[in-house]
């Protein structure tokens, strides 16, 4: 038996580093070490059959074998990955001075894009960005805008109601006000307004972009949930000469073309006096088109040369005195415009609902 365990060690010397691969060292390993059929395993197996006088030196020297062959197969596996990183390397080594695959970048949302240049525009202004809750509770949404309950001008906004979770729900200056609040989904931005009077002194000026919902029917031009962009101006002396000034500087940056204003009278609860807001057509501008005369009809404003774009006004006493201002000392003005709408001019866009469409092919255009 002692000559057998010499010719598996001769064996095993010459196989062993021949291997080229984890596989081919595996067999072997299996072959001459496994725990069923291995040659050595096989050898250890049979001293019990051997004479008691033989048994202790055959089995010192397949114990000295079998640590030599785990020591062979462990050097021979490090050699075997040491080649395959070396090997890899070199197949996956970078040329730098191969021309670069131009990777695919992603697109900004064209809300994103031009509500980016408003806030840009307006802060250069010296408006601050100002955003509020979207789950919105019944008083800042309607009531502290001078809305009350059962006020015919709750039927302006459609609005989502939720379900109250029937915690007592404090103002600004934790103040009890109703444990039985109703919660909605905000109609408007307008409540970020009266949460920043709240918060904040006057003189000031900010514009509070952000999402609204109302419970309407989809088309090409309405979305239950829209963005808006509305914008606070409050100081000792501010007029409607300024809201126009402002609003005029606006627009004609915005569109990159010289924005004329009219404002036509209209209600709005917050305000006093409230006016409608038309702009002079863009694409009238660009297609040099001057009267309804034309032979060219403009398909943005159907020739009629002005287009509505916002609501306005003064700012009511009565929004003051729920935000904890003196009417008496401050005044100011308010508006809001439709964020999407201005997009669609912007871009010619014809359909509002390409905006949550999910479709690639339209951001790409971006």
């Amino acid at each position: 038996m002692t000559d057998e365990i010499k010719k598996i060690e001769r064996a095993a010397k010459a196989e062993i580093p021949k291997a080229k691969t984890a596989d081919e060292l595996q067999a072997l390993k299996i072959q001459y070490l496994g725990r069923e059929r291995g040659a050595l395993t096989l050898i250890l197996r049979g001293l019990k059959q051997l004479p008691e006088k033989d048994r202790a030196g055959v089995g010192k020297e397949a114990n000295r074998l079998r640590d030599f062959l785990e020591s062979l197969f462990e050097k021979r596996g490090r050699e075997l990955e040491t080649q395959i990183i070396e090997s890899t390397l070199k197949k996956e080594r970078i040329d730098v001075t191969r021309p670069g695959v131009r990777q695919k970048r992603g697109h900004l949302h064209p809300h994103t894009i031009v509500l980016r240049e408003i806030e840009n525009i307006f802060g250069s202004m010296g408006f601050e960005v100002a955003e509020g809750p979207e789950v919105e509770t019944e008083y800042y949404n309607f009531d502290a805008l001078n809305i009350p309950a059962e006020h015919p001008a709750r039927d302006m906004w459609d609005t989502f109601w939720l379900r109250s979770n029937q915690k007592e729900i404090r103002n600004q200056k934790s103040e009890i006000r109703n444990s039985k609040e109703r919660l909605l989904l905000r109609t408007h931005t307008s409540p970020v307004q009266i949460r920043y009077m709240e918060k904040h002194n006057p003189p000031l000026r900010i514009i509070a972009p952000g999402r609204a919902y109302r419970y309407e029917a989809t088309d090409a031009s309405h979305e239950f949930q829209f963005y808006q962009v509305e914008g606070l101006m409050v100081d000792k002396n501010v007029s409607i000469a300024n809201f126009k000034a402002v609003i005029e500087e606006f627009f004609s940056r915005l569109f990159g073309t010289r924005v004329k204003t009219r404002l036509r009278p209209s209600f709005f609860p917050f305000v006093e006096p409230g006016f409608e807001v038309d702009i002079t057509c863009t694409s009238c501008t660009k297609l040099k088109i001057k009267n309804q005369k034309s032979k060219i009809r403009c398909g943005v404003c159907k020739g009629g040369g002005w287009l509505e774009i916002a609501g306005a006004g003064m700012i009511h006493p009565n929004v003051f005195k729920a935000a904890g201002y003196n009417p008496k000392h401050w005044q100011g003005f308010a508006f809001g415009m439709g964020l999407d709408r201005i997009v669609m001019m912007k871009y010619k866009i014809p359909d509002i609902r390409l905006f949550h469409s999910g479709d690639l092919r339209f951001l790409k255009q971006f």
